[in-house]
């Protein structure tokens, strides 16, 4: 029989027991669920993978030749409703023309989220890069540009062009280079060079990147984020080079005639193409109105009597009678 003193008594067994657990507040899992979002979300996007496109980099230059095109052509038809103006008055104001019709071809079409006559030829559109989805179906989702970024980019285009333009005019007409001038015009005159370089430079820089990687063809396109993608990803891309072939085919037979017409001798020529001629009658006429004897020109025409149907020459015939006459007096 067990010793009672070394059973455990109730209230022992009791105290050794572990306390109940308190059941967890009822928003517990929204806080762990805020918890563990974050990495949840992280995860979800290092998984996905980036659809790679590519944009051809001719049809991005075939569209800004094409607006250059359209915008030229719609100056070309303005300028001919002024043709009955003064002359010369609506030359002052070629910048404030040019820039009202870019203004007006940025006003119809970035405005209002269509894309340019070039692009639209061209199946393009401009996509705000900073708001496209990482991922898509085709990779050419993505929302236009935002407000903010078309006026900056009419700013930069219309309101740049013009003001540059009107810059390069008054300062060559105040004659800001000359030496003569003052520190103060050479001084704006040096800014304007090394603006101009900088310029130049820059343009030259993003070109050798946008043919490396295909992406914003100007610097406004590279500082707005505005890229070209393709509008519709189904459209075939019809290139029909009928039209470029027949224009280079023309120029440079044109240029070879250039070249090659002043080396010909065209009395050569004549002579080598008149037996070809199917005109006998004007063949004829102008060997009547040669001199028989030398084949050429009448110079100082002789009629000789009575036989007045032929034209000689005078010096040709003279020498020829003289002999004529001392062989019969012989």
């Amino acid at each position: 029989m067990a010793d009672p003193k070394t059973l455990p008594s109730p209230s022992a067994s009791t105290e050794s027991s572990p306390p109940p657990q308190l059941p967890p507040p009822a928003d517990a899992w929204a806080v762990e669920n805020r918890r563990l979002l974050p990495q949840w979300e992280s995860t979800r996007d290092s998984s996905k993978i980036v659809i790679p496109i590519s944009i051809s980099r001719v049809n991005q230059f075939d569209a800004a030749r094409l607006d250059v095109e359209m915008s030229a052509m719609l100056k070309e038809q303005l300028v001919k409703v002024f043709s009955l103006v003064k002359p010369g008055l609506l030359f002052q104001y070629e910048p404030e023309l040019d820039a009202f019709l870019e203004f007006l071809i940025w006003r119809f079409s970035i405005w209002v989220d269509k894309p340019t006559p070039g692009n639209a030829l061209m199946n393009l559109r401009y996509r705000d890069e900073r708001a496209a989805p990482i991922t898509g179906k085709e990779g050419l989702e993505g929302p236009g540009l935002s407000v903010s970024q078309k006026i900056l980019y009419c700013v930069s285009t219309v309101g740049g062009q013009y003001i540059w333009s009107r810059l390069q005019s008054f300062s060559a007409f105040r004659r800001w280079g000359d030496s003569e001038q003052r520190p103060l015009a050479r001084r704006a005159w040096g800014l304007v060079q090394h603006a101009e370089g900088l310029y130049r430079a820059s343009s030259f820089f993003n070109l050798l990147l946008f043919l490396y990687g295909g992406r914003y063809k100007t610097i406004v396109e590279r500082i707005l984020k505005a890229r070209l993608v393709y509008g519709s990803p189904k459209m075939n891309r019809a290139v029909s080079f009928e039209y470029m072939n027949r224009q280079l085919v023309w120029n440079e037979f044109s240029e070879m005639l250039l070249l090659l017409l002043p080396l010909l001798n065209s009395s050569s020529v004549k002579k080598f193409l008149l037996p070809f001629s199917k005109d006998k009658s004007a063949s004829s006429s102008s060997d009547e109105a040669n001199c028989p004897i030398c084949r050429s020109s009448p110079s100082i025409p002789f009629v000789a009597l009575p036989c007045i149907a032929i034209i000689a020459c005078k010096h040709v015939v003279q020498p020829q009678a003289h002999i004529d006459v001392h062989g019969v007096m012989r």
